[in-house]
């Protein structure tokens, strides 16, 4: 029997249907949000795993917010990224880089808000939707992903206070139900797990024509909980998309390019104003004790694998050879504002370069030391 210290130590909770027995193989990666920053920064992480010959190593791929975006391109383009017999995909650059680096040279987020309030026709998801569809997924559905590894796009159930979750064998709420082989465009699912609050939330996903299934747990099944969905960003409940990868791998391996709150030395003291940096302390203490929960968890041994955090800082891992990082180049990347908005090339280079040292970080130290160093991606951003 589980013991409830167990239970509370644990970055996850377990639900009435799962299983209590800890995973003992299969390997995940999480990709956390942060809008753009956290984008790019997992892109850099990504090629860094690509050329090790370790992305066909994955079993799942789980991703909240802007991990979404990257993990929604890699597995819409899976089967044209061209795995040599080492596992190093030749087409990942024009497959997946590119796509990703045009996406982040457009502002989308102001320019949904102010056109879904000024059409009363259509939504505010309703335009990133459209904005990725145009720039990334075009007609692209749930359909299109691989088999292997399973992508599951996470994103939050505001009804149910659950994770709604977007994959090609079911779309599914553990409370609400399971809708098999959904033909959902990958746009809309993206859209949803990157619904971020306060403007980007909800997304009001019609699934009242769905083949909905109700299986064992299943407790909130009426036409008011299948109808129109309001979905916002997945990060609101699982902010490192942990909650599927945790549970069913026992190697995972996670890229954090969260927010973090700043401080604050005049914290406002008006009703509104202070209730949102209320919200945003209790955001920031749970996020936070989910990454120690999981750092805990590798440590322990309970799970092999590596944390990744934008925030981190390489000499930490202590390597052997490391590449090299000035935290004085790599904290302004971290404090970057969680936003879909333009960047420069000399931030989105910077930002694939961090992420790629990190991933050269943690694969030498924790997963592969036989892995050679790696070299910078764009060596004409150096991080120090």
């Amino acid at each position: 029997m589980t013991d409830v210290r167990d239970e509370l130590a644990s970055p996850v909770r377990l639900l009435p249907t799962d299983s209590s027995a800890p995973p003992t193989d299969g390997t995940a990666l999480c990709l956390s949000g942060g809008g753009y920053r956290a984008m790019l920064f997992h892109v850099g992480v990504l090629m860094r795993l690509n050329e090790a010959g370790w992305l066909p190593k994955l079993d799942r791929i789980s991703s909240v917010s802007g991990g979404s975006i990257t993990a929604g391109v890699l597995g819409a383009r899976w089967g044209s990224l061209g795995f040599d017999s080492s596992g190093v995909a030749a087409s990942f650059g024009d497959a997946v880089v590119k796509p990703l680096r045009s996406l982040a040279k457009h502002t989308i987020d102001i320019p949904s808000v102010v056109v879904g309030l000024l059409e009363p026709l259509s939504s505010i998801g309703d335009h990133v939707a459209a904005a990725y569809r145009k720039h990334l997924f075009g007609d692209d559905s749930l359909q299109a992903l691989p088999d292997r590894p399973r992508f599951v796009i996470n994103s939050t159930n505001l009804a149910s206070g659950e994770l709604f979750r977007f994959s090609k064998p079911y779309a599914a709420d553990w409370r609400v139900g399971r809708i098999p082989s959904p033909d959902l465009p990958v746009a809309t699912a993206v859209a949803c797990s990157s619904a971020f609050p306060p403007f980007l939330s909800p997304y009001h996903l019609d699934l009242s024509g769905a083949n909905w299934t109700t299986d064992d747990g299943n407790d909130l099944t009426t036409p008011d909980y299948r109808g129109e969905l309001r979905l916002s960003d997945g990060g609101v409940y699982d902010n490192l998309g942990l909650e599927t990868a945790w549970k069913t791998c026992h190697t995972v391996l996670v890229s954090d390019a969260g927010g973090q709150m700043a401080a604050e030395p005049h914290p406002p003291g008006d009703w509104g104003q202070h209730m949102l940096r209320v919200l945003h302390v209790i955001d920031n203490q749970v996020r936070s004790l989910r990454k120690r929960q999981v750092v805990n968890g590798l440590v322990s041994g309970e799970r092999d694998g590596v944390y990744l955090g934008i925030r981190s800082a390489v000499a930490d891992y202590h390597p052997d050879d490391p590449m090299p990082a000035d935290p004085k180049m790599t904290l302004p990347l971290a404090a970057l504002p969680t936003r879909l908005a333009s960047l420069d090339d000399d931030v989105q280079e910077k930002l694939i370069n961090w992420g790629y040292v990190m991933g050269d970080t943690g694969l030498r130290k924790h997963l592969d030391p036989s892995v050679p160093k790696g070299t910078l991606p764009y060596p004409a951003r150096p991080l120090t």
